[in-house]
């Protein structure tokens, strides 16, 4: 048997002949990727402010058909406001008052296929309105605690909540039952996203993780613990398979089908309670100090800060806002503030990429930058 030695210089340059992509090196050096260039979006201004709640504002739901909005409030109440006369600033935007709910009403949603609304609230109570009689026909019983957040099920008939006793309960509208209690959590749940794919249901905590659900197993798939402080919100887009989710440490974004970490949307320095996303791209965030910064989604550049201005008479504390909505076509943007009050706010028709341009400079030099996620 013959055998040939070959010393380490003869081994090395053997190898680096055989692939002479494969580095040797432990790490590798970093390459800066192609500086991704920013969709342009004109600017978004105050259109109307709507006053009609004593007590904060909470929850905003919109009707499918886009005609009528619904809104949840601290006084206890919810209004259904006329959208086109909102808009309009013009007399008779309150179409309706509904009442039933002994405390604050935290979570609102229009069903898309029945002629239902669901509300839920501070005390405990999950309620199903029907619109043809403006009156409570089913209740759903089985939180211990306030419920924070509502959503229904894309394409099943299911109603999802979640609230301070830290668990995400699955209804069945028709039945009243309760099908699965989605523990894990330990603390308040403050968000919830339903899609008709797997994860059917993502949820999000004040005790700083996201959770992705198996619907059918009534158990988690995946535990996101990438932020360090409570997630307030979240927020899918309708448009690809992605959400974001906000919180007092940062904005971010993710991948919905495995919960792959995208980005962040840095520079928003507040404690964050809500998010929107509409069909074109924009992204906005809502601050409890009354900050708002408008994002281009797909790039994550911001292209305008701006801050809410309170009603005469309010104190500067109550500039905090608490929920926020595009409507259907995207073009008008709804916000439900602390000082009693509903803002409307729709993008700068004058505005051109002349008079508000992107600023590239600011934007390479940030893009570039050295990020910690």
């Amino acid at each position: 048997m013959d055998i040939t030695l070959y010393d380490n210089q003869q081994t090395r340059q053997e190898n680096t002949n055989s692939n002479p992509f494969k580095s040797t090196a432990l790490t590798t050096r970093r390459h800066f990727d192609k500086v991704v260039t920013p969709q342009w979006h004109a600017p978004w201004e105050l259109s109307a402010v709507i006053s009609g709640h004593i007590g904060w504002v909470r929850s905003i739901s919109f009707d499918p058909s886009n005609e009528w909005f619904a809104t949840g409030s601290a006084d206890r109440t919810i209004k259904i406001w006329d959208l086109a006369k909102c808009c309009a600033g013009s007399e008779g935007g309150l179409k309706l008052t509904l009442t039933g709910h002994v405390s604050a009403i935290r979570g609102l949603v229009v069903s898309p296929r029945h002629p239902y609304l669901f509300s839920a609230g501070e005390d405990k109570m999950v309620k199903c309105w029907d619109l043809e009689y403006n009156k409570v026909i089913r209740h759903y019983h089985g939180h211990l605690s306030g419920v924070f957040c509502i959503a229904l099920h894309p394409t099943l008939d299911l109603l999802v909540t979640g609230g301070r006793d830290s668990v995400a309960r699955v209804w069945d509208i028709r039945t009243k039952h309760q099908i699965h209690v989605l523990g894990g959590h330990s603390n308040t749940v403050g968000g919830i996203i339903t899609n008709s794919v797997d994860p059917q249901i993502i949820t999000s905590s004040y005790d700083s993780t996201i959770k992705l659900w198996d619907l059918a197993a009534g158990k988690s798939m995946t535990t996101l613990t990438q932020h360090k402080k409570a997630v307030r919100h979240i927020c899918p887009n309708i448009k690809e398979f992605s959400f974001v989710s906000c919180g007092a440490d940062n904005v971010k974004k993710w991948q919905t089908r495995d919960g792959k970490f995208l980005m962040n949307y840095s520079g928003h320095n507040s404690i964050i309670n809500c998010t929107a996303v509409n069909e074109d791209g924009v992204m906005v965030t809502c601050g409890d100090n009354g900050s708002m910064m408008f994002w281009d989604y797909n790039s994550g550049y911001s292209f305008q800060q701006t801050n809410t201005i309170a009603q005469p008479g309010s104190l500067d504390a109550e500039a905090g806002i608490f929920a926020a909505s595009f409507d259907l076509s995207g073009s008008r943007l709804i916000t439900c503030e602390a000082d009693k009050s509903i803002k409307i706010w729709k993008e700068n028709s004058e505005a051109t990429e002349e008079t508000h341009p992107i600023d590239m400079d600011a934007w390479t030099k940030k893009s570039l930058k050295l990020k910690r996620y």
